[in-house]
């Protein structure tokens, strides 16, 4: 069941979406040539904490860090470590948020140094996805709709939208429903449901260069594109309001 926020919910999820905002922000000043991603999310983490929040990824079903800081090929999942980012590289990061028992989700992806036009065009494409799926959101619409507005975006440009991983409902818990897929599907359109004002939805459209198969890393987290081509990823916590919805996770 589909759970509508109310007003005191949503000022929780807000406040937790500032400081999504703010460690998303230090990480773009942070993320450079020779800084490993173990530092980055010691930095995150810290960050976190000094604004009375909780990293919520950290032991979530397991997983081991507080962040995912995913390189190139990596789609999600990708577990910070000594790895040093390299110039040319682009860098997923991905982060959660507790604040007062509500939660809320971004992740940007960030050029290292002087990125190729293949790497620009797909930032620049995905993150032009999420924002057409933020202006189609509004009280009444279908879920569908939301999903098709992405893949539509997406594969006119030439790329893949990613199929295994999806965005999700948020509030309470980090993933809640309804899940938010990036395209249009049987299954979806079978399940299709209408937002409704006070809706909190995770989007975030993960897309990738070529084939959109992926497969998961020994570590049993890191996702990759199968035939290992570039993947960018870009994500807001929003809620859907009568006339469009508020990004709770903007700067």
């Amino acid at each position: 069941m589909i759970e509508c926020k109310s007003v005191r919910q949503i000022e929780r999820m807000r406040e937790a979406g500032k400081i999504v905002a703010g460690a998303l922000h230090l990480a773009k000043e942070l993320a450079e040539i020779g800084i490993t991603t173990k530092f980055l999310e010691k930095e995150l983490d810290r960050y976190v904490q000094s604004h009375q929040g909780r990293a919520i990824f950290k032991g979530y079903r397991g997983y081991p860090s507080s962040i995912c800081a995913s390189i190139n090929e990596e789609v999600v999942h990708g577990i910070p470590g000594p790895r040093e980012l390299c110039e040319g590289d682009i860098l997923s990061v991905d982060i959660g948020v507790e604040y007062k028992k509500y939660m809320a989700d971004a992740a940007v992806t960030i050029n290292i140094g002087r990125i190729s036009p293949a790497a620009e065009n797909i930032l620049s494409v995905c993150e032009e996805a999420l924002n057409q799926a933020i202006r189609t959101v509004r009280s009444g619409i279908k879920l569908s709709s939301l999903a098709g507005c992405v893949q539509r975006y997406v594969e006119a440009n030439g790329y893949s939208v990613i199929r295994d991983y999806t965005g999700h409902g948020i509030g309470r818990d980090m993933h809640e429903d309804p899940q938010v897929p990036n395209y249009v599907s049987d299954s979806l359109l079978a399940r299709d449901v209408m937002l409704l004002a006070g809706t909190t939805l995770a989007i975030e459209p993960m897309i990738c260069e070529g084939s959109a198969e992926t497969e998961v890393l020994d570590n049993k987290w890191t996702v990759v594109t199968k035939d290992r081509r570039l993947s960018a990823h870009f994500e807001h916590t929003v809620v859907v309001t009568d006339t469009g919805c508020e990004v709770l996770t903007r700067e």
